[in-house]
């Protein structure tokens, strides 16, 4: 078995009550006001930053022209009473709209800022302890296991490497850091699945190092081989693995945590090359991200474990490489979905519904109470809704659920319709589906439309469609960095919250 290729790890978080003698920047929140920024919050911490210290900080960041604007940066040197060299100011905005998710997109924007520091400290823990430990985790985060010599940033230009947060008393928090530092290192686990290259996750050893984690955490796995799927009938898996020769997996991990069962199916197609109906040339370097889903689903339920959640969830995880060669899958073929329902391909590069549906048929038979199944499904999502806004599709208590859960959490999953008059264009003139329609017209509703075919009877299914929010092309912004996401790990994890509290 393969080892896990080390990465740059997030920094430490810890709680503090004073600045220490080794701290290199204090990191402070500036709202902004009529008359100029204000430092926020305004009543904590008063033995560190008195009155004196705030007017004096307050009067040179008015100076550099500091306004307070969300995620605004301004590092000035520091008063000498403080005991740090500098001092850097990240702005919330307006004080009424600051809520959790800006303080975690203002603590990213400082953590991404602060690279070479030793070790910061800062005040916003005054405002959410948990958003400003998550935010400077992820802000922080980096991913380097392939950097050579010449091109690894040097200790000086390394990330943040720890972050401590005022607190009143030595005790307080201790749950919400922990709590914090298992999700934001949950979320960085399925970045680090999505940032490694094809060359290196492929599906055998993309199910080795999922393996690896889950036993390390004490849950249980099976792992099913090309043998294995084959002698169970997991056609659509088989159908989208045969162009490759690295054979295709599938995945399961449990975590036994209570009476309630959660069912987590997540797309793992380590490339997509599209198969036959191959995609054009340019950014498919960027389909090293088509195992999002599964990525988030495997970092969840290691989480949930982490957690202690009292909630059973089973992770159900496909993993193929959809390639074009002579073994390949041809538009026309049709195959034999786990569960014995035909399905004619008319488009190869609709390959993830496919794995997809065989793993939510098998999920299935655990007669769950919730399914949730998690996908970077179709373009459609992103001509839709752009590239930071999920589609939630499925039943329609449990989607709207869902989609509140996830804005709430600041991952802003967006409620969509499945049109009942689109599903008869899913029918095959030969088989009992088609895996597309004939036109483009609501490709991503269709998708869900086909999917929704495999969901078990009376079960609650919630269907997120990631394609652009799970990987990042374009800058950075508030905690998210260039690359995977780990977008929905902390929408998973506001559900099953949210269903062991029931």
């Amino acid at each position: 078995m393969t080892a896990v290729a080390d990465r740059s790890l997030g920094p430490e978080l810890a709680r503090t009550a004073t600045i220490g003698s080794d701290t290199d920047v204090l990191v402070i929140g500036l709202t902004t006001s009529d008359d100029g920024p204000v430092i926020a919050p305004d009543d904590a911490f008063d033995d560190v930053l008195g009155a004196v210290t705030r007017a004096a900080l307050l009067e040179q960041l008015r100076a550099v022209g500091a306004k307070g604007k969300a995620e605004e940066l301004t590092r000035i040197p520091a008063p000498v009473e403080l005991g740090v060299t500098s001092v850097l100011a990240v702005g919330l905005g307006a004080a009424e709209k600051v809520d959790a998710e800006q303080i975690r997109k203002s603590a990213g924007a400082a953590g991404r800022a602060l690279a070479g520091v030793g070790t910061a400290v800062t005040t916003l823990s005054g405002l959410d302890l948990g958003a400003a430990a998550e935010g400077f985790y992820l802000g922080a985060y980096t991913f380097t296991p392939f950097k050579s010599d010449k091109s690894a940033p040097k200790p000086e230009e390394g990330p943040l490497r720890r972050v401590e947060f005022l607190v009143p008393e030595p005790e307080f928090g201790e749950e919400a850091l922990f709590r914090a530092q298992a999700t934001a290192e949950a979320v960085a686990t399925a970045r680090d699945f999505v940032n490694t290259p094809p060359s290196h996750l492929y599906p055998a050893e993309f199910a080795s190092r999922a393996q690896q984690l889950a036993e390390a955490a004490g849950l249980e796995v099976e792992v099913l081989d090309e043998k294995a799927l084959a002698d169970k009938g997991f056609g659509g898996i088989l159908g989208v693995g045969k162009g490759s020769s690295r054979p295709p997996r599938l995945i399961r991990i449990s975590h036994r945590g209570g009476d309630k069962k959660v069912a987590l199916i997540g797309k793992g197609i380590t490339f997509d090359t599209g198969g036959i109906s191959i995609k054009p040339a340019a950014n498919m370097e960027n389909m090293t991200s088509d195992m999002a889903g599964a990525a988030a689903v495997i970092a969840t339920v290691l989480l949930a474990a982490r957690l202690s959640l009292p909630v059973s969830v089973t992770a159900t995880v496909p993993m193929a490489e959809n390639m074009p060669s002579d073994t390949a899958q041809r538009p026309g073929d049709v195959l034999t979905q786990y569960g014995g329902t035909t399905v004619e391909v008319i488009n190869t590069d609709a390959e993830g519904r496919l794995v997809l549906a065989d793993a939510m048929v098998r999920a299935g038979e655990d007669e769950p109470d919730y399914l949730i199944d998690v996908a970077t499904l179709t373009g459609a999502q992103l001509v839709a809704l752009g590239t930071r806004t999920p589609g939630i599709m499925g039943t329609e208590e449990f989607r709207d659920r869902v989609a509140r859960l996830s804005q709430e959490v600041g991952e802003n999953g967006w409620a969509m319709p499945l049109p009942a008059e689109l599903r008869a264009d899913l029918n095959s003139k030969v088989a009992d589906l088609a895996n597309v329609t004939p036109h483009r017209n609501g490709g991503m509703l269709a998708a869900g439309l086909y999917l929704k075919e495999f969901v078990p009877e009376g079960v609650q299914w919630a269907h997120l469609d990631v394609a652009g929010p799970a990987y990042n092309t374009g800058g950075p912004f508030g905690y998210i960095g260039k690359g995977g996401t780990g977008v929905p790990v902390r929408t998973l994890l506001a559900v099953l919250d949210d269903i062991a509290a029931e």
